[in-house]
């Protein structure tokens, strides 16, 4: 039994090393949030997946989410959360709580981890990456609404991230930006995740969350669509097959594959091995949205 376990395990090894070989020294953007984030075992198994990416070679780059810590630190400080087409409404009490939470407890505790695995990783804060301006007022049913400090990305100061991968570092990236005024906004971290990956012109763009990818029916787990073409998720957006937060998810990977990126998948971070799944086997596990 000893020797037929060994036997899968190098199966497995042999399976994936095509896979290695394309990849290698090419970079990956992998943008880490949802309920996956929640739980310290799920943490852990996707952020030693990681380290497996940078052992062999590849070039990770994690811009991690962190909603629903936000969310809890906001109704602790009697704050009543509210998003409006999967945007977080953020007033001036809320943006100093997700600059707290992004860049004092969740990237901190990330790099440390991964230090933890062997991996070598450094925390750079939003701020000093993306520049940003404000959104503009959105639709809402019939009414429009000021969602406050929320930022599109407008450009990108990608000297520091770039001399991280050179070192084959991990940079580790929170979901903020600043305006050119110096003004801290609230960026929806799918959409920063999406805007790095184009501007480094990434091989893979990966969001790992805690949905299998784009459903037809998100109540039914059998009708995961494995592969969509740019084209065609515009238009299940434009049905409203695709909505909520995927909504952002799918627009910014859209962009992100208009900018160069090589192809977006969406994985779901509670399954165990995901990352390694999607990437290093023939059929993967969640959806791919290609060019």
């Amino acid at each position: 039994m000893q020797n037929q376990s060994g036997v899968g395990k190098a199966e497995a090894l042999l399976e994936a090393l095509p896979f290695i070989q394309k990849f290698r020294g090419q970079t990956f953007v992998i943008k880490y949030g949802g309920s996956a984030m929640e739980d310290d075992h799920l943490i852990e198994r996707l952020l030693r997946d990681v380290v497996f990416l940078e052992a062999v070679g590849i070039n990770p780059v994690l811009v991690h989410g962190g909603g629903k810590s936000i969310t809890q630190r906001m109704r602790e400080a009697g704050l009543t959360p509210r998003f409006v087409n999967g945007l977080r409404v953020t007033d001036e009490f809320a943006i100093k709580i997700v600059e707290e939470v992004l860049d004092t407890v969740i990237r901190p505790r990330i790099v440390e981890t991964m230090q933890q695995f062997g991996g070598r990783a450094e925390g750079f804060s939003g701020r000093d990456v993306f520049k940003a301006k404000r959104l503009v007022p959105q639709i809402d049913g019939k009414n429009l609404v000021d969602i406050g400090f929320v930022g599109e990305v407008t450009s990108l100061e990608l000297s520091g991230v770039t001399e991280a991968i050179d070192r084959e570092v991990v940079p580790v990236i929170s979901p903020i930006a600043q305006t050119e005024e110096g003004v801290i906004l609230n960026v929806n971290a799918d959409v920063a995740a999406g805007a790095m990956a184009g501007a480094l012109k990434a091989a893979k763009m990966i969001y790992v969350s805690d949905v299998m990818g784009v459903m037809r029916n998100v109540k039914d787990p059998n009708s995961l669509i494995p592969t969509v073409s740019r084209e065609n998720a515009a238009r299940l957006i434009e049905h409203d097959t695709i909505e909520g937060g995927m909504i952002p998810k799918v627009l910014s990977a859209i962009e992100a594959l208009n900018e160069g990126v090589g192809k977006v998948h969406l994985i779901d971070g509670r399954i165990p091995h995901a990352l390694l799944l999607e990437v290093f086997t023939a059929g993967g596990i969640g959806t791919e949205i290609v060019p």
